[in-house]
């Protein structure tokens, strides 16, 4: 592996070339080779009198200088040749490989010299690890008529319409065609017929309607009520079982007290 050798403020002999030609304020394409090898070679000199070290590059560096130097104090050749398009060709400028080094170098630096500043940025940045935000999310509760159009609403509106009008059923309700002083008197016969002893089922027929019904059960409150018969059952939802009392149908009831 490479190993990078800092010198005082200046990494590499190209650092110390790009510095040299910032601070004169030359032209990289047009580089004074005179002026920057001398300025070169005074600073190694430095370095020496400072008894730092040198490394091998710099040095390099230094015979390239010279030799870029000498080549250009040399005197041009007087014969000129012609390239492919008919122009005059004076030669490769010495210079033209130490300017595409210093170029691609001052390209790479610049980009790290970005990537340090974005570092430093990102280095005053703290960090934590995710957590679980779920409890602070706000619950949105459900629109319960989602999916449901003005339209659905009003089919549904019309079909209960429809069902209420089968509702309205008119009942003609019927006059009792008998009276509960009548029933009455229908029960005590019963009894009187059956030995005193009757089952309740057996006091209708098989075209009982819900008027008998209800008029045979307020004729028998009204005859327990005078103590003529006793109601009971042997057990839970059986059969009601009706018993005249003792003497209590010889006695009768007073037709007085019931008038409907």
């Amino acid at each position: 592996m490479k190993v990078t050798y800092k010198l005082a403020s200046f990494e590499g002999p190209l650092d110390l070339l790009l510095h040299l030609i910032d601070k004169t304020e030359v032209d990289i394409y047009n580089i004074p080779i005179k002026e920057i090898t001398d300025q070169y070679l005074t600073y190694l000199s430095d370095m020496q009198e400072m008894e730092l070290d040198i490394t091998s590059e710099f040095l390099v560096m230094a015979a390239t200088l010279l030799f870029i130097k000498s080549k250009m104090l040399l005197p041009k050749p007087p014969i000129s040749t012609f390239d492919e398009d008919g122009y005059m060709d004076e030669g490769e400028d010495p210079r033209a490989e130490l300017v595409r080094q210093l170029l691609e170098y001052r390209k790479y630096k610049g980009i790290a010299d970005h990537l340090r500043e974005k570092e430093l940025e990102r280095s005053l940045i703290y960090t934590r690890e995710p957590v679980d935000l779920t409890p602070y999310v706000p619950i949105v509760q459900e629109n319960p008529l989602k999916g449901i159009y003005i339209t659905d609403l009003m089919s549904a509106f019309q079909k209960v319409l429809r069902r209420l009008v089968g509702r309205n059923v008119v009942t003609r309700i019927k006059r009792d065609e008998i009276s509960v002083k009548d029933r009455m008197k229908e029960v005590i016969h019963l009894l009187q017929l059956r030995g005193g002893k009757l089952l309740f089922s057996k006091l209708f027929d098989d075209d009982i309607t819900r008027e008998d019904i209800v008029v045979t059960f307020l004729s028998m409150l009204e005859l327990m009520k005078m103590k003529v018969i006793v109601c009971y059952q042997h057990r839970l939802f059986d059969d009601i079982v009706i018993q005249a009392r003792e003497g209590g149908i010889a006695d009768g009831f007073a037709a007085d007290e019931v008038s409907y």
